[in-house]
């Protein structure tokens, strides 16, 4: 549990740098398209890694599709939920059937959606899950569910801005991606040292960057990551590359944390038509009551699994595996990012950060949690057993 609790504190380092570095640096906000870039190549390290441990069964395709069932209803149901309250909870009567509120709303609750995933496959790893019926599970869930995410941010943003070319080239693009995964599945022979992955890892992040500097549209490197892993060739990890990945993995903790936005004094564009945008301020302790709300609604949302897999682990696996899908990091930051960048603002944006903010806070606890369900002790002291 030492990695799980190292990562913990580095998230929160992360967390305070993030608030902290903008009113301190100038010109900080110059250097964050090279933040996101190195926070996208450590989260494509971590993803490359998990591709290469990935198997699927081709002779029983039918299972992977109740698994992204589940997932879209883990990246769904939280998403309703926070669109729900913060329209008929947060916004006055005259405004719950105003077009304008619901468009904002639908994208800025897609924060609430995706798991993420770098941060719960490293937590798990450090807590000695890797061999689990849960962390297996977890690994087709949580990249289904961020998979998901992406692909409702396409008709959201043409709710939004309208239809774009781009978008269309970016669907395109990972169907072909899902393609190529499925028909080269650990075919490619490939260096996967380390430094090799790194080397990938820093050039997938600069196409996908590149990808937004000239169309607009952002296209995540979890999925071309992920695929490339799962083209690769497996081979045993030595222990120097194990280290590596250590070492990326702590990175990529400070990272998530950076990447979340300013809390407070966020800009918004001076001539601004936003109905988030022009709600009253509220006090500190409304907004403190409606962060935990929020982050309360959010997660239960995330925990249809547990009526799942009845036929495969026990409750208390579902259970683990439902509170595995809570924690939330880069991939939620970059949509309130993209809102914020949509011109939205005002104290549901505020709240949203708030709420992934303490999400990030509370992830070791996730995973302790999670630890605890799967190595409850039974009659006797002997540990439950856990489904490899």
């Amino acid at each position: 549990m030492k990695k799980v609790i190292l990562y913990s504190i580095l998230l929160l380092v992360g967390l305070f740098l993030s608030q902290l570095l903008p009113l301190y640096i100038e010109g900080y906000s110059a250097w964050q398209p090279v933040l996101m870039v190195v926070t996208m190549s450590a989260l494509a390290y971590i993803m490359i890694n998990v591709g290469r441990e990935f198997e699927i069964d081709k002779n029983n395709l039918k299972q992977y599709s109740w698994d992204y069932v589940v997932a879209m209803t883990t990246a769904t149901f939280p998403w309703i939920a926070v669109v729900l309250y913060f329209i008929f909870v947060l916004m006055p009567s005259e405004l719950w059937f105003n077009a304008d509120a619901w468009k904002e709303t639908l994208v800025i609750g897609r924060f609430a959606a995706p798991t993420s995933a770098g941060v719960l496959f490293a937590m798990l790893a450090a807590a000695g899950l890797g061999a689990t019926w849960m962390f297996k599970k977890a690994r087709v869930l949580a990249i289904f569910d961020d998979l998901d995410t992406v692909l409702l941010m396409i008709p959201l943003t043409i709710l939004v801005v309208g239809w774009r070319p781009a978008l269309g080239m970016t669907l395109l693009l990972m169907l072909v991606l899902l393609v190529i995964g499925y028909k080269y599945l650990h075919k490619w022979n490939i260096p996967s040292s380390a430094g090799s992955i790194v080397g990938y890892s820093v050039l997938i992040a600069g196409l996908c960057e590149l990808f937004y500097i000239s169309t607009d549209i952002h296209f995540e490197v979890l999925l071309p990551a992920f695929v490339l892993g799962c083209m690769m060739k497996s081979q045993h990890e030595s222990a120097e590359d194990a280290k590596v990945s250590t070492a990326v993995a702590c990175l990529f903790m400070v990272l998530v944390g950076l990447s979340l936005p300013q809390i407070f004094g966020a800009v918004t564009p001076v001539e601004n038509t936003s109905v988030t945008t022009a709600m009253p301020a509220m006090e500190m302790s409304e907004i403190v009551f409606h962060v935990i709300m929020i982050s309360i609604v959010s997660n239960i949302g995330k925990m249809f699994p547990l009526f799942c897999y009845r036929n495969e682990a026990t409750v208390k696996e579902r259970l683990a595996l439902s509170i595995g899908m809570w924690p939330r990091g880069e991939v939620g930051a970059g949509v309130l990012m993209i809102s914020i960048g949509y011109g939205f603002g005002g104290p549901i944006v505020t709240i949203s950060m708030l709420s992934l903010a303490l999400n990030l806070v509370l992830t070791g606890f996730f995973i302790m949690m999670v630890r605890s369900l799967i190595l409850s002790p039974v009659k006797g002291g002997v540990h439950e057993e856990t489904r490899a």
